[in-house]
């Protein structure tokens, strides 16, 4: 951030632009022997961000959270231009969920010249949004493990909306033996269903009515669980049904174990069913677990 870039900072926020600053105030809560939480986000803060800020502060003493919109998981034809950015917006919606650092950095600080380390999640990014945005995942990867180094957490809390994301987040800190605890939220939905998202800003009056359809499908199919039906081509099928029509091009409607995101034929066992849908230029993701 540039000095004239940064807003106004909200009384008991402490904003911080470089990862030593961040650093250092992480150290310094945990030589207190205190616990600190974590919530990465890329910004364009809503009450799903407000919810994980508050399920952060019951886990620890301090809360921070990162605000990052990371430039390697976007692919050259994807929306990182265009991205919504609002940092004195994420500063006020900070302020009020008792958020106690704010890590602020531009892409010079996370990614200095001659940047060359990636990290890699193999199995769980493949399949799912792994396919449909080749390389996304490597970017997710690398940037929270750069986060988690710089942060410190004791704890870190993540949607479960991403649910691919969230999966491999989990299998990344026991690989690499990182000292976290990851906790997965529920995914907080608007009144009609529609799973809250940043992208949803993008959407039309008439493109936000058609995205009902998205929860509507994924509820659909869980309705057929729960009267018996156990095949997943069948659950596959009855999400693809609903959505036909009311969204202009579908990704992939996936069915897959909620532990390790392989792929089921029957719903055996803890399962998630997700997909990722365009409506108009909006890429919308959402998932609903089936126990």
């Amino acid at each position: 951030m540039t000095p004239s870039a940064v807003p106004p900072v909200p009384d008991g926020v402490s904003l911080f632009a470089t990862p030593a600053a961040m650093a250092a105030w992480s150290g310094a809560v945990r030589a207190r022997g205190e616990r600190v939480a974590f919530v990465p986000t890329m910004g364009a803060l809503h009450e799903g961000h407000v919810a994980l800020l508050r399920e952060g502060r019951r886990h620890a003493d301090r809360l921070a959270l990162s605000i990052f919109v990371n430039p390697t998981q976007f692919a050259p034809h994807e929306d990182l231009a265009r991205y919504p950015r609002d940092l004195s917006s994420d500063l006020s919606h900070a302020a009020a969920a008792g958020v106690d650092a704010v890590f602020a950095p531009d892409r010079a600080a996370m990614y200095p010249a001659g940047h060359q380390t990636t990290v890699r999640v193999h199995e769980i990014e493949t399949g799912m949004c792994g396919d449909t945005r080749p390389g996304h995942f490597t970017g997710v990867a690398t940037v929270v493990c750069k986060l988690f180094h710089i942060v410190q957490p004791h704890v870190a809390i993540f949607g479960e909306k991403d649910f691919q994301q969230l999966a491999l987040i989990r299998r990344m800190v026991r690989d690499l033996d990182m000292p976290i605890e990851i906790v997965g939220l529920p995914t907080v939905r608007d009144s009609d269903g529609l799973a809250l998202s940043s992208r949803n800003r993008f959407l039309s009056p008439e493109e936000r009515a058609r995205a009902v359809a998205i929860p509507m499908a994924l509820f659909a199919a869980r309705a057929r669980l729960a009267s018996g039906e156990r095949d997943a081509a069948v659950l596959i099928s009855e999400v693809r049904r609903t959505l036909v029509g009311a969204v202009d091009r579908i990704d992939y409607v996936e069915l897959r174990d909620v532990e390790n995101l392989r792929p089921l034929e029957m719903v055996d066992r803890a399962a998630v069913i997700a997909v990722a849908v365009h409506i108009g230029s909006t890429r919308l993701i959402d998932n609903v677990r089936l126990e």
